[in-house]
């Protein structure tokens, strides 16, 4: 499995993982076109991306600007692999060089997204969007976790 920066070029398999997934689905996948993710690994954060035999099975993207998690996604083909958290680790890392903010996250209750979070070290602080549970992480926080 290689582990890399997302590119433009990977829009494309982002949004068939991202599709994919059983859990946070999106309602209307149009609430997420691609010159969105393109903003947001380019100008607003950066994105990450796991290959495996030249096909994207998982990634993560995270937004500078609005200090949260925009999206952790992994084929559910590949779920229950370590992938997930490698994706993390390499977002949260590059997030505390870059900013020292506390980020935030929402994400569906009763999910395996919300035990993997939980399990990651962060801490439910209340509710977000349409009943989503919105968690943070300080970098103080991180740093402890992250040894």
């Amino acid at each position: 499995m290689i582990y890399r920066e997302a590119e433009i070029k990977d829009i494309t398999q982002i949004q068939v993982v991202r599709h994919a997934v059983k859990e946070n689905r999106l309602s209307d996948p149009s609430l997420v076109p691609d010159k969105d993710v393109e903003e947001y690994i380019t100008n607003r954060g950066k994105g990450w991306v796991c290959e495996f035999e030249k096909k994207i099975i998982g990634f993560a993207i995270v937004d500078l600007i609005a200090n949260n998690v925009w999206a952790l996604f992994i084929d559910p083909v590949y779920e229950a692999k370590g992938i997930g958290k490698k994706l993390h680790r390499m977002m949260m890392d590059w997030y505390f060089v870059h900013t020292r903010e506390k980020i935030w996250l929402g994400t569906e209750p009763h999910s395996r997204a919300e035990k993997f979070y939980r399990l990651q070290g962060w801490t439910e602080v209340g509710k977000h969007g349409k009943g989503e549970i919105k968690f943070e992480m300080s970098f103080e926080t991180w740093s402890d976790f992250s040894v």
